[in-house]
C-alpha cells in the first residue's frame, strides 16, 4: 500500500506489514493570512530572493491567473495537454496520461482542480495543474511552451501560487511532488511520505527487513540534515518546527517495526536553538 496516512502506516506496521518511509518536500501553513506573512518566517536573505523572483516574472512581461476547472475551456486543456507532452518529452518520459483525461477532470471535478496559467500579450505559455483536496494542494503536472525559456516561471507557477491559493483557502499544507531539493529555498520542507508491504516468502521478507532497517536510518539522518542545514525559515521556527515532526514521528513509530527517533533526539535538536 502506497501514500497512507501515518496513522494508517502506524496501524499496518502494528499488524506485521512491512513500513518503508520516503522524503517529499511540502509548504506548512503556520496560521498564515497573507503571502508576506510566510516571507516573514525566512531568513532575510531567503526573502529577499523569493521577492526578486517574483518581480522577474512581471518584468519578463507575463501574468498569472489561477483558474478554477470549471473555468478552463477545452482549448485551453488542449493546450496544456500540448505543454504536458513537451515537458514529458524532455525528460524522456511516457506520456501516460491522455487527451481525454484532461478535458474529464476539468468537467468531472469542477472547483476541486486549480490551473495556474501565465500569459504573454493574451497568449497562455505555461500552466500548472494542482488538485485541491480538503486538508491540502497537490501539485501535478507542468509545461511550457517548448520555444519559450523563462526565468522563475517555474517557481511562480508551482510553488508560489500554490502557496497563495492554500492561504486564501485556509488549508493547512500544500504538497508539490516527489523529488526536487531546490523547493527547500522556496518553502517546501522535507517531510515524511509512508509505505507498506506484506512478503509471505520468509527468506525475501528477511532480507527485505534487512535492508529497510538500513534504509531507514540514512533517511532519519538526511531527513534531519535536509531541514536543519537547508531550511529558508529563521532559526527559531526551523528547530520547532523539527522539534515537532520528531515527536510526531516517534509516537507513529511506537507501533512501528522501524526504529525510531526517540526523546534523545528531540533534546539535541532543541539544544541547537539555544
Amino acid at each position: 500500500m502506497t501514500f497512507p496516512t501515518g496513522a494508517e502506516w502506524a496501524t499496518l506496521g502494528a499488524l506485521g506489514f512491512q513500513q518503508r518511509r520516503g522524503i517529499q518536500y511540502h509548504w506548512e501553513n503556520n496560521g498564515y493570512t497573507t503571502f508576506e506573512d510566510f516571507l516573514s518566517d525566512l531568513k532575510q536573505s531567503k526573502r529577499k530572493s523569493i521577492r526578486q523572483e517574483r518581480k522577474a516574472i512581471a518584468k519578463q512581461g507575463l501574468t498569472v491567473k489561477r483558474l478554477l476547472g470549471s473555468e478552463v475551456s477545452a482549448e485551453l486543456w488542449e493546450t496544456f495537454y500540448q505543454f504536458y507532452l513537451t515537458t514529458v518529452d524532455k525528460k524522456w518520459g511516457s506520456a501516460y496520461l491522455k487527451r481525454d483525461f484532461f478535458h474529464r477532470l476539468g468537467s468531472q471535478m469542477g472547483d476541486d482542480v486549480l490551473l495556474v496559467v501565465a500569459e504573454e500579450g493574451g497568449e497562455v505559455v505555461a500552466a500548472a495543474l494542482n488538485l485541491i483536496g480538503s486538508h491540502c494542494i497537490y501539485g501535478r503536472n507542468w509545461g511550457c511552451r517548448p520555444d519559450k525559456e523563462y526565468k522563475y516561471l517555474h517557481f511562480e507557477l508551482c510553488y508560489y501560487q500554490a502557496i497563495e491559493e492554500a492561504i486564501a483557502r485556509g488549508l493547512p499544507r500544500v504538497e508539490a511532488g516527489a523529488q526536487g531539493e531546490h523547493k527547500l529555498q522556496r518553502g517546501y520542507l522535507p517531510n515524511f511520505t509512508y509505505s507498506c508491504h506484506y512478503i509471505t516468502d520468509p527468506g525475501m521478507r528477511s532480507a527485505v527487513t534487512r535492508f529497510l532497517e538500513r534504509e531507514e536510518h540514512q533517511l532519519q539522518y538526511t531527513w534531519q540534515a535536509l531541514t536543519l542545514q537547508g531550511s529558508p525559515f529563521q532559526k527559531g521556527r526551523t528547530v520547532d518546527y523539527l522539534v515537532n515532526k520528531i515527536r510526531h514521528n516517534s509516537s507513529l513509530s511506537s507501533l512501528s517495526s522501524l526504529s525510531s527517533t526517540d526523546e534523545s533526539d528531540v533534546s539535541a535538536t532543541a539544544s541547537l536553538s539555544e
